[in-house]
């Protein structure tokens, strides 16, 4: 409806209620008291007639335009700020170039091990842990924030291995290491039995087992195997040591999804933005999209609407993961997502799509810290819902990275950090 109509229709309305009032009034004459109150100013003083309804649409329409612009009033969400529990940077120069996009948004992460050669010791692992001086860094690539450097924490982590020993476990725990990470691949652990004393360790002195939930049995199928992992790998162990703190990571199936919300309270799991916002179509849609390709791989769309619920759910069990696997764009192919700059915007999006946006702070900053037994953060994140398009790409060592959408605009952006 234009406006000239609105002003008709609302001129109709009125004049349809003077002339009602009027034929209520006895022999057709009105008293003073009985007059529409619509178009008196200054008192008693009562306008002219055509100035009355001027001025009556007036007030009815200024009305209707404070609430339109009220309605499109900028919405802000202030949170804690956020970690991330899980996220790889790199080595060498692509990590110079990464570890300033994470730092930006997230006060502490969970660094994974899985470099070449693999963090497999603590004399392999960086002098940085929770047990020395946070790391400084400065923005490097173009990150949108009012923030130009940032107090980053990483919490180190080592891969298990069929020869990680009960006294590895040890000196790892007194160096401030977290967690070790169970990987399904040939470096990694090849028997729940071998790594049992291990486990057993880590279980006495409380470091978590973070796992990459996936059989890689060549029979079978690459969409089950985080189902299969759950039964076959997964509930045998918890049955051997059901008080051992374990997080899976970046689920991507229902299964997963209803297995945690059911198990213990040491059981939880961490949930990245593109298994709440992608399903395997993702992989074809205008052509193949090796950008969108990562391990475990995208699922059926019933499966990414049951780890949306997980995360929306409120449930403590669900935390911030962003697995960003930073590649250069040269080498399509390689599994991984790099969403650190775009993360909590993607994540507040899912949110708010949901009707859930007072829940983003557990998830985003509670449930991780909790579990893990840290103190939560204490400095404050502020984002807006304003439509951000996401870069082509950022600056990589000496290359460039894709990240998760990429020319795409994201409806929520961080816009200050406190």
């Amino acid at each position: 409806m234009t406006e000239q109509q609105f002003r008709q229709t609302t001129q109709q309305q009125f004049v349809g209620q003077f002339t009602e009032q009027r034929s209520l009034r006895p022999h057709g004459h009105a008293t003073r008291s009985h007059r529409p109150s619509v178009g008196r100013a200054h008192g008693d003083k009562e306008l002219p007639g055509s100035l009355r309804w001027q001025s009556a649409l007036c007030h009815v329409v200024c009305a209707r335009r404070s609430v339109a612009t009220a309605s499109i009033a900028e919405q802000r969400l202030s949170i804690t700020r956020p970690d991330d529990w899980h996220v790889h940077l790199r080595d060498g120069p692509g990590l110079r170039s990464v570890v300033p996009l994470t730092a930006e948004h997230f006060e502490r992460a969970v660094i994974m091990p899985n470099l070449q050669p693999p963090v497999t010791t603590t004399k392999m692992a960086p002098v940085t842990t929770t047990k020395t001086a946070p790391v400084t860094t400065t923005k490097t690539a173009p990150v949108t924030t009012t923030k130009t450097g940032s107090s980053f924490n990483p919490l180190m982590t080592l891969y298990l291995t069929d020869t990680t020993t009960e006294e590895e476990v040890y000196r790892a725990k007194e160096a401030g290491i977290v967690a070790f990470k169970l990987y399904p691949a040939d470096s990694g652990v090849t028997s729940m039995t071998k790594v049992l004393g291990a486990l057993k360790a880590m279980n006495e002195v409380g470091m978590l087992l973070l796992v990459h939930g996936e059989v890689t049995d060549s029979e079978v199928d690459m969409f089950d195997r985080e189902a299969v992992f759950i039964q076959e790998k997964l509930i045998p162990l918890l049955d051997k040591l059901p008080s051992l703190k374990v997080v899976m990571e970046h689920i991507t199936t229902k299964n997963a999804a209803e297995f945690v919300a059911l198990a213990p309270d040491n059981v939880a799991a961490s949930i990245t933005p593109q298994h709440m916002l992608l399903n395997r179509n993702a992989l074809f849609v205008g052509g193949l999209r090796p950008h969108n390709y990562c391990l475990p791989i995208l699922k059926r769309e019933v499966h990414r609407e049951a780890v949306a619920a997980a995360a929306t759910s409120g449930s403590k069990k669900f935390f911030l993961g962003t697995d960003s696997a930073p590649h250069p764009k040269a080498a399509c192919g390689c599994a991984g997502i790099f969403s650190a700059p775009v993360a909590m915007g993607l994540y507040a999006t899912v949110f708010d799509n949901a009707g859930a946006l007072g829940k983003l702070e557990g998830f985003t900053s509670f449930n991780g810290p909790d579990f893990y037994g840290l103190p939560r953060n204490t400095g404050k994140m502020t984002l807006a819902k304003r439509p951000l398009k996401i870069p082509d790409s950022y600056v990589f060592g000496d290359a460039t990275v894709v990240p998760m959408w990429a020319g795409q605009e994201v409806q929520w952006q961080v816009v200050a950090d406190a």
